[in-house]
This record gives structure tokens, sequence and C-alpha cells, in this order.
């Protein structure tokens, strides 16, 4: 008579064994995954602050009749008149703990995104050339502790274009 022969306790431990190191690496490498998306998902959000920030300021100083004192030191603050005439300024604020950058009285950087260093400086004019407001400013995700938080610098050089007219 042949004897049927059952799996031995030792072949249960490997194959559980096996498993376990399967499920160990599949859930690890689950977790690299989502952390460089939301890295990534933190990065888009801070550099399109940025950006739309950059964009604002632009546009309204290039436009500006008067950037007002323009003494070429670096500050945090720009006061200029608009094109119609209108006294406005841009600024990089501190309210407690949190810093941004606002337009007058309006926030352009939402709350997701953190100012961790800002220079707005006004380069007067020197013989032929026009004055200038250069500016550049790093941010991060406002997720104080966050391994997938993600930090972005920018930096512009705006040449004014009515000026003096």
């Amino acid at each position: 008579m042949k004897k049927t022969r059952g799996t031995s306790f030792i072949e249960i431990l490997v194959v559980v064994a096996i498993f376990a190191i399967l499920g160990l690496l599949v859930s690890r490498i689950t977790l690299v995954t989502l952390r460089g998306s939301n890295k990534s998902e933190a990065l888009v959000k801070v550099r399109e602050n940025l950006s739309y920030a950059m964009a604002v300021m632009e546009r309204q100083l290039r436009n500006a009749d008067e950037v007002a004192p323009c003494t070429g030191s670096a500050g945090t603050r720009v006061d200029y008149k608009d094109e119609l005439g209108t006294p406005t300024y841009f600024a990089c604020i501190t309210s407690g703990s949190d810093v941004y950058v606002a337009s007058g009285s309006a926030r352009l950087t939402n709350n997701d995104v953190v100012i961790t260093s800002c220079s707005i400086t006004c380069v007067p004019s020197s013989g032929t050339n026009q004055p200038s407001v250069a500016i550049t400013l790093e941010a991060r995700d406002a997720r104080p502790t966050s391994i997938e938080s993600a930090k972005v610098s920018s930096s512009t050089q705006i040449f004014l274009r009515n000026y003096g007219r």
C-alpha cells in the first residue's frame, strides 16, 4: 500500500515566510509610491502659488507709473502707483506663524503655502537703464512636519515700462 504524505509543519512555515516577505515588499513599494505622489502634489501646489503671486506682481509693476521710494536696498515691501495713479503695494506679511505675499489688502498666496524667504528690491534707473524691481521668494508647503513637504524658490527682475512718462 502506498502512503499519502501530507504537508509538514516546516513546509507550511516556509510558505508563510515567503508570503510574509512578499507582503512586506508590496506594502513598502506602495508606501514609497504614495509618499512620492504626495510630495509631487505639494510641490505643484507651492509652485502654482508662487507662479500666481509672481505673475500678478510682474503685471502690476511692469505697468506702474511710479515706484517709490526706489533706494536699491532690499526689503519686504514695495510701494507703487498703478497705471491709474492709485497708490498700492506688494509686501510679505507676517501674521503670527503665517507668512504670505499680499497685494494691498488681498492675499496672493493661499493658506497651504508659507513664505520662508522674501526679498523685494527696487533698483533705481542709472544712465539709460530704466528702474527695475527684483523679487525673490522662497516658499514651502504649510504642513510643518511632513516628509512630503516641498520647498520652491522663484526670482525675477521686472523692468518698469511706464516709469516717468
